[in-house]
C-alpha cells in the first residue's frame, strides 16, 4: 500500500507579502487595483481564495477584447448597481509590461495608489530566482517553511538546487548509498508522476554520478523519465521472482534486460515493496508470464500472470481498498489532489465495469455507496473551489480545458515542439481513455488530468479548448460548436502565427470512418507550413449516446475501436512527421438513471440528459423546486444569464426508469478528463 503524503498547508509564509497589499479595509475603500505579476504569484490557489474572503476579484489580462467584455459584463454593471466590489487586474508581465493594459483601466488604479508589482526576488530573496522560477508554486509552501527554519543565507544556482531538493523533494544525493534507497526515491517520485525540473533533474544526477556505485546504472534515463524507470523495473521483475525461488516456464525464460544496470534488484525491501503492488495494480506494470503461478497469495503474486491477485478481479478489489484511504477531503483537498486521484480513479471505473458480473448484490452495493462517498466529496469540493480556480496560471501544466491552448503556445517552437497536433476525443472520460491506452504502450505517455468547464457539454468544453477563454468570453456561440475553426485560428493568429500555417479538422460525422479523419490530420501534417493542427475525434461521444449498454457496453465499443489500432497508426505517423501530438477531452461521461423529465418546452435554452440549461433564474429555480435532489450550479465562469440545472450523479432528465452513459453534470467521470503528451519511446 502506498505511504499517505503530509499537507502542505502552510498559512502565511511566502503569500505574507503579497496579501497585506490586500486588506478588506482596502477592498472597500476603493474598485480597482493592477498588478504586474510576472511569477504568477497572485494566481496561485491559496493566494486567490485569501483574495476572495477579503472581498477582492481577480481577472487576469490576456486578450484585450475578452477582457474588456469581461471587465463590462461582470463588474462595470455592479459598479453601476453601487454594489462593493474591488477587481484585480493581473498581468504576467513585468511593471514594463503595465502599457498593454487598456489606458483607462490603468489610470483609474494610478489614481488610487493601487498600482502594484510583485516577483519572486522579493518573495525568496535568499534563493537563486532562476532556480525557484523552475518549479511548481504548488511547492512554494514546503520552501518557504524550509527557508524559515533553516535561516540559509544568500545561495547561488547549485547550492539553491541542493537546498530545493532536500527540503522540497525530500531528496538527499548523499544519503543514497544502497539500491533500495535510489529506488525508494524514484518510486515515491514516478508513482506520483512528479516531474521535476530539469535542471534539478541534472544535479541530481550530477551528485549521484559522482559516487562510483551509480555509474552503470542508466541515470539520464530513469531519474527523469517515468516510462523508461517503469521499464528498467519491469525487464528485472522475472529475474527477481526466479532468484527468491519461483518456478520458470519453460520457453518464457526472460531475456537479458535492454537497460544497463545491476540485474538483481532488492524489490522485497520494505520501502521497495510498499509500492509494487501498487505498480501492478494500477496498470502502469505488466505482470510477468516468465514463471509458473504460485500458491496461496504472497504479496508478488499480483505481478505474475495467471495469479489471482493479477486477475481484473483481484486488482479492482486491491485498488478499492487503496482508494478508500485516500479520497480527497471535500474541502481542505488541492486541486492537483483531486488531479492525482482522478487518474487513479479511471482506472478503478475501468476495472468495476470490467468485474460487475463477478459480484453479488451485497458487494456491488457497498460498491456504490463508496462511489456516491467520493462524488459527494468532489461536489462539495467543487461548489467551494471551482470559481477561483479560473485564475489559476496554464503553466506549468493546464487546470482547466482553456489552458490547454496557452500551453500549447508558450511552448511552440521550442525543441520537440516544432510543430503540434491536439486531438480532442470528445466526451472521452478517463475510463475510457485506460481502454484506448493499452493499444498504445508502443508510446511514450506523460499524463495528466484537467478540469473540464461546468456544466460539461460539448459546446462549452471544446469551444473552450480551442479558444482558450472561458465560456464568459464566447457567449456569443455558446450555444453551438460551428465557431471552433475560427476561434482556434484567431487564438493563434493572436499569437503571431500565419492563417495557413493553422488547421482545424472537423470531427468525422456520425456514419463516416475514423480514416477520414485520420487522413485530413495528415494530409495538414504534410503541408510544411502548418505548425498548429487541432482536431476532433467523435468516435466515443457518437456512440455514448446511442449505446444502451451502460458504461461498460460503451467501453466495449472503445475496446473494438482500440483493438483495429486506427489510433495508434495515426499517431505513430504524426510522430514521423515531425509534429508533437497531445490528447485530450472537452468532457467524459457517466451512467445515469431517469429520476424525471422536465416539461420545460422553450424556457430551457439547452435540455440535455445530465443538464439543463435555462436563460432565466426564476425558470431555473421554479423547475428546480420540481427536482428537490437536482443541483443549481451557478453561474461561475459562464454568461450571466446562464443557468444550469444539473442532475444528481447517478440521475438523469429523462422518464423513470430509463438508463443512459450522457454528460453536463459534476461527477468525477464528467469534469476530470485526460491531458496526455505523446512521444517516441526514449
Amino acid at each position: 500500500m502506498m505511504p499517505s503524503q503530509p499537507s502542505n498547508g502552510y498559512e502565511g509564509g511566502w503569500r505574507r507579502p503579497l496579501l497585506q497589499h490586500f486588506s478588506k479595509e482596502s477592498a472597500a475603500a476603493g474598485r480597482l487595483t493592477v498588478v504586474a505579476d510576472p511569477d504568477g504569484l497572485l494566481t496561485e490557489p491559496g493566494v486567490v481564495a485569501r483574495l476572495a474572503n477579503r472581498g477582492f476579484d481577480l481577472i487576469t489580462f490576456g486578450d484585450p477584447v475578452a477582457f474588456r467584455y469581461a471587465c463590462e459584463s461582470r463588474f462595470r454593471r455592479r459598479w453601476d448597481r453601487g454594489e462593493a466590489t474591488h477587481l484585480v487586474v493581473v498581468i504576467r508581465a513585468g511593471r514594463d509590461g503595465l502599457q498593454s493594459v487598456p489606458h483607462d483601466v490603468l489610470e483609474e488604479a494610478r489614481g488610487s495608489g493601487r498600482v502594484l508589482s510583485f516577483s519572486l526576488v522579493e518573495i525568496f530573496p535568499t534563493l537563486a530566482p532562476n532556480v525557484v522560477a523552475e518549479l511548481d508554486p504548488i511547492h512554494f509552501d514546503t520552501l518557504s517553511r524550509a527557508v524559515d527554519m533553516a535561516a540559509p543565507g544568500n545561495m547561488g544556482a547549485n547550492a539553491s538546487r541542493d537546498f530545493i531538493l532536500r527540503h522540497v523533494f525530500g531528496i538527499a544525493p548523499e544519503l543514497i548509498k544502497k539500491p533500495a534507497d535510489l529506488l525508494r526515491v524514484l518510486l515515491r517520485r514516478h508513482y506520483r508522476s512528479q516531474v521535476l525540473p530539469p535542471s534539478l533533474d541534472a544535479r541530481f544526477i550530477e551528485l549521484l554520478a559522482r559516487q562510483n556505485s551509480w555509474r552503470r546504472w542508466p541515470l539520464e534515463r530513469i531519474v527523469p523519465n517515468r516510462k523508461a524507470f517503469l521499464a528498467f523495473l519491469e525487464e528485472r521483475w522475472p529475474h527477481f521472482l526466479i532468484a527468491r525461488g519461483s518456478t520458470p516456464v519453460p520457453g518464457r525464460e526472460p531475456p537479458q534486460p535492454a537497460f544497463s544496470g545491476p540485474l538483481h534488484l532488492p524489490f522485497d525491501h520494505d520501502d521497495v515493496r510498499v509500492y509494487m503492488d501498487n505498480l501492478f495494480v494500477e496498470g502502469l506494470m505488466e505482470p510477468t508470464a516468465a514463471v509458473q503461478v504460485v500458491d496461496g497469495d504472497p504479496w508478488y503474486a499480483v505481478g505474475i500472470t495467471g495469479s489471482t491477485a493479477s486477475s481484473a478481479e483481484g486488482r479492482f478489489s486491491h485498488l478499492l481498498e487503496e482508494l478508500r484511504t485516500t479520497v480527497p477531503g471535500s474541502d481542505t483537498a488541492t486541486f492537483e489532489d483531486w488531479q492525482e486521484f482522478a487518474l487513479r480513479w479511471g482506472t478503478w471505473v475501468r476495472l468495476r465495469w470490467r468485474t460487475e458480473s463477478a459480484r453479488d448484490a451485497e458487494s456491488e452495493a457497498e460498491v456504490e455507496t463508496f462511489v456516491h462517498q467520493v462524488q459527494g466529496s468532489f461536489s462539495t469540493w467543487l461548489f467551494r473551489h471551482f470559481g477561483p480556480m479560473s485564475s489559476l496560471p496554464y503553466l506549468p501544466r493546464p487546470v482547466l480545458g482553456h489552458h490547454v491552448p496557452h500551453y500549447l503556445a508558450h511552448n511552440l517552437g521550442r525543441r520537440g515542439f516544432e510543430r503540434v497536433a491536439l486531438l480532442v476525443i470528445d466526451g472521452m472520460a478517463i475510463d475510457q481513455w485506460r481502454v484506448l491506452q493499452d493499444s498504445l504502450g508502443s508510446f511514450q505517455m506523460e499524463e495528466h488530468a484537467i478540469f473540464s468547464w461546468i456544466p460539461t457539454l460539448t459546446q462549452i468544453g471544446r469551444q473552450a479548448i480551442f479558444s482558450g477563454r472561458i465560456p464568459l468570453e464566447f457567449f456569443a456561440s455558446i450555444e453551438g460548436t460551428h465557431r471552433e475553426p475560427q476561434l482556434w485560428s484567431n487564438f493563434w493568429q493572436d499569437r503571431g502565427l500565419q492563417r495557413n500555417a493553422i488547421r482545424y479538422v472537423k470531427p468525422q460525422g456520425k456514419k463516416e470512418s475514423f480514416q477520414r479523419l485520420a487522413n485530413d490530420v495528415l494530409g495538414a501534417a504534410d503541408d510544411p507550413h502548418v505548425k498548429v493542427i487541432g482536431a476532433v475525434i467523435g468516435l466515443i461521444d457518437q456512440n455514448m449516446h446511442q449505446t444502451g449498454l451502460g458504461t461498460a457496453g460503451l467501453h466495449g465499443l472503445v475496446e473494438v475501436w482500440a483493438n483495429t489500432n486506427q489510433l495508434q497508426r495515426l499517431l505513430g505517423d504524426l510522430l514521423q512527421r515531425g509534429v508533437t501530438v497531445f490528447i485530450t477531452a472537452d468532457h467524459g461521461n457517466v451512467f445515469g438513471r431517469g429520476f424525471g423529465k422536465p416539461s420545460v418546452g422553450v424556457t430551457a435554452q439547452q435540455r440535455g440528459e445530465r443538464a439543463h440549461v435555462f436563460r432565466n433564474r426564476e425558470l431555473r429555480n421554479k423547475t428546480a423546486r420540481l427536482y428537490p435532489d437536482a443541483i443549481q450550479w451557478p453561474s461561475v465562469g459562464l454568461p450571466e444569464d446562464y443557468f444550469p440545472l444539473i442532475a444528481p450523479h447517478g440521475s438523469c432528465f429523462l422518464a423513470e426508469g430509463r438508463e443512459t452513459v450522457s454528460h453536463g453534470g459534476i461527477a468525477l467521470e464528467e469534469v476530470m478528463v485526460p491531458f496526455v503528451k505523446i512521444s517516441e519511446l526514449s
